[in-house]
């Protein structure tokens, strides 16, 4: 009975499930004769603005660009090509500069795992050209931060101070800080973390011992090894609610890579992401007809698996945006909801002990000298009902 399981699909929109159809074949020259419905009424300015939305219209162009003009109006293959062309070039730029600030990084002797960007557009779609990325995601350890970070400026990078912090709180309440070249175009998220707390991870030690090499340029650049890699990829996608196909792709394409089950389910034991990847690959399976081979199925009929993923297709439904501010109400309420939902208990635990934990609001509030910052913990409860008290009223 379990693998009878369906996502609830219906509620897609024709452009989405045309979408999804497309993404999801190996061949789509068949296609228009499968799905005549979706092909003859889907809207296709909406299905441009889904492509872009999910980032997806690289890998979507050499599956379309052969169909037939009364199939697909040609100025939508146009559309599409103009912006695979545009990311190609933005690929290559980035992967210069990756290439340069490696080298930058390694004659200062310091560590980096690079996390996202041309490394897995390579490693996982074979060209990096299939994948969008609109900047450099780097990993080093907490103690060679402020050397990464001087260096950076150093080299004309311009450092976006928008994280505030009271007890250093910075260091596990947020997970990166951002740099951007005014010259160069180019944005570098320098992280210390995988994600923000309560997750759980493997620590920089761990992750660089599994690393790989990637020679998608001149000089080897390290990036995280398979397993890591899928935990990486689960937990950023998942804490973003799936809201972009992009990185339902990448689960495909990595698994394809057939990742070793037992390492990696036992990976996602330890660091509370089991679910989570079962919300992957369900997702992944259902609506892109992944391949789920072997122990990993087990992972993808848990029920807790499935009802996270089906929870996930809320944000399909919509354009969601997370990073367009503001975000709908209605948008917003879920996405808390959800993200708590996807927690381990512990996580939840430590998620909710959290808040008692002085917030930067709280020295807004009362300013005080650093050194009697401490004095935040136990005043924690009454700044935060005075806060609330005035906004009432």
């Amino acid at each position: 009975m379990g693998n009878l399981f369906a996502l609830k699909t219906e509620v897609l929109s024709t452009e989405m499930r045309l979408l999804l159809a497309l993404l999801a074949a190996e061949k789509t020259w068949d296609l228009p004769d499968r799905f005549p419905d979706l092909f003859r009424t889907a809207d296709w300015e909406e299905f441009v603005k889904l492509a872009l939305h999910h980032r997806v219209y690289p890998n979507l162009y050499p599956k379309m660009k052969n169909l037939e003009e009364d199939a697909v109006p040609a100025e939508v293959i146009g559309c599409l090509y103009a912006h695979y062309s545009r990311n190609t070039f933005q690929m290559l730029h980035l992967s210069a500069e990756m290439e340069f600030l490696d080298g930058e990084l390694a004659r200062r002797n310091i560590r980096a795992l690079f996390l996202k960007g041309p490394v897995i557009a390579k490693d996982l779609y074979g060209d990096i050209s299939l994948r969008t990325s609109c900047d450099l995601d780097l990993l080093i350890p907490m103690s060679e931060l402020s050397g990464a970070e001087t260096m950076l400026s150093s080299l004309g990078y311009i450092k976006d101070d928008y994280i505030h912090t009271v007890l250093n709180d910075w260091k596990w309440r947020h997970h990166h800080t951002t740099f951007t070249h005014p010259k160069k175009g180019v944005k570098v998220e320098l992280h210390w973390r995988l994600n923000p707390a309560p997750s759980g991870e493997p620590d920089f030690e761990e992750l660089w011992g599994r690393r790989r090499l990637s020679k998608l340029t001149s000089r080897p650049v390290a990036y995280l090894g398979k397993e890591d890699l899928f935990l990486f990829l689960v937990s950023h996608g998942a804490r973003h609610g799936w809201s972009r196909l992009r990185w339902l792709l990448d689960i495909k394409q990595l698994l394809l890579q057939r990742p070793d089950a037992g390492k990696l389910t036992a990976l996602l034991r330890k660091y509370r992401y089991y679910h989570v990847g079962g919300q992957a690959l369900t997702l992944a399976r259902g609506l892109l007809d992944a391949e789920i081979a072997g122990d990993l199925g087990r992972m993808e009929r848990a029920p807790k698996s499935r009802a996270m993923a089906q929870a996930a297709m809320f944000y399909l439904e919509r354009m969601v945006n997370l990073h367009s501010l503001p975000v709908p109400e209605d948008v917003a309420s879920y996405h808390k909801r959800h993200q708590f939902a996807l927690f381990a208990p512990v996580q939840k635990l430590v998620f909710i002990l959290s808040f008692l934990f002085p917030y930067p609001e709280d020295a807004e509030t009362l300013p005080l000298p650093k050194p009697l910052h401490f004095l935040y913990v136990p005043l924690r409860p009454f700044l935060w009902a005075w806060r609330k008290s005035k906004r009432f009223t």
